[in-house]
């Protein structure tokens, strides 16, 4: 079997209402999803979620290999890109073949990939996480409701411009867990998305320490900041947790060193050979493991492999237009399906109708950080359609 050639489509998330962060909000709820479809001479094709940039260069890398050898040609992807740096979106592009790669590899062997990377459970533990920065106190409850009557027991909040405000929020999702029996303790998560200094993360954490049991905060500060996290972690009692969004098993090596990471995570754009040495670079430091991603079905699939899997984010319950995964949650996990590969399938007549909904790559959002982030002096206000930066 021989990769042929390969093939890039885009498509689009419709959350139907605001989602968004501490650095930005996409007011219309439309979420580009860029795809990749690698191809073979014997016609089985694979799936991969992720960016295409400079494709053209990384795929000469792989271009005649046998797609079986994945996890060689994945480092073949890292050397023909290493001058320049194989890091931010080139990675993703990495991420997505590689994806593929692992995708057509358990067809071949006409095997789930939960399977083929030696998972026993295809069930894997999920927690709710709704973007939900944007919304108000009775659209956050709403949506949080729906993953709590599927059996999910945790949550996490987008958070980290006004302390009073996510402890209110915070307090509003404990509540619900706790009416929906999920017991008298669930497990709540701040995810603030790098939008604070040290100081402020410790004194943000510690205030809704006050009054609430917080299971982790994430990317309290800057992705490349193992000092800082550092102190963060030695000044809260909850966990740090990050690593989503860094490019490459070197960059998890300070932050572990520096006992900076609580809980690793790995985004499900970075690929799903990434993630297997994360985890197990995590592993031997003692260290559990969560997937990040709108869409991580090549995470779940490889988390059900390793021992220090700890839970893995759900976000939107609808798939990318046009997209289709063989899974479903139930009784708060990701239960994996019996179709060879991935399960994933792509209806390109769908993709190609819902072009028009693609926002264009310059809009807004939160892939763009505020001119003041982590330098306001007061709470910042949220519209619901911008984060609003506080003056001094």
């Amino acid at each position: 079997m021989r990769i042929t050639a390969y093939r890039t489509l885009t498509t689009v998330q419709d959350w139907g209402r605001p989602v968004g962060d501490a650095n930005g909000v996409y007011a219309d709820g439309l979420v580009r999803v860029p795809l990749v479809v690698v191809e073979t001479d014997e016609g089985i094709t694979g799936v991969g979620l992720g960016p295409h940039v400079e494709i053209e260069n990384v795929f000469a890398a792989i271009e005649g290999e046998d797609p079986r050898s994945v996890t060689a040609l994945y480092d073949r992807m890292l050397r023909r890109t290493f001058k320049a740096g194989h890091a931010g979106a080139v990675f993703g592009t990495i991420g997505a073949l590689d994806t593929a790669l692992w995708d057509i590899k358990a067809q071949a062997a006409g095997e789930p990939l939960w399977r083929l990377l030696g998972g026993r459970d295809r069930r894997v533990p999920a927690y709710a996480s709704a973007l939900c920065i944007a919304l108000n106190d009775e659209e956050l409850l709403a949506v949080y409701r729906t993953y709590a009557e599927l059996g999910v027991r945790a949550a996490k909040l987008k958070g980290g411009l006004d302390v009073d405000r996510d402890r209110h929020r915070l307090t509003l999702l404990r509540d619900l867990f706790v009416d929906a029996g999920h017991g008298a303790r669930p497990s709540l998560m701040l995810d603030v998305n790098e939008a604070l200094t040290r100081k402020q993360a410790v004194r943000h954490v510690g205030e809704i320490e006050r009054t609430l049991d917080l299971t982790w905060i994430e990317e309290p500060v800057r992705r490349w900041d193992a000092e800082g996290h550092a102190v963060v972690s030695r000044g809260v009692r909850a966990s740090v947790a990050t690593g989503e969004n860094l490019t490459g098993l070197e960059q998890h090596r300070s932050l572990i060193a520096a006992g900076a990471v609580d809980i690793v995570q790995t985004a499900a754009v970075w690929g799903i050979t990434h993630f297997l040495r994360v985890a197990t670079l995590a592993h031997a430091h003692d260290l559990p493991i969560s997937p990040i991603g709108t869409t991580p079905v090549g995470l779940l699939h490889a988390a059900t492999s390793i021992p220090n899997h700890l839970v893995s984010e759900l976000q939107d319950l609808q798939p990318p237009v046009g997209v289709s995964a063989d899974l479903h949650v139930e009784d708060g996990s990701y239960v994996l399906g019996d179709s060879p590969g991935l399960g994933v399938r792509l209806d390109e007549e769908a993709i190609a109708a819902a072009g028009h909904l693609i926002p264009h790559p310059a809009s807004g959002g939160a892939h763009i950080r505020p001119e003041r982030a982590g330098h306001r002096l007061l709470p910042a206000r949220i519209d619901g359609t911008a984060v609003l930066n506080a003056q001094p």
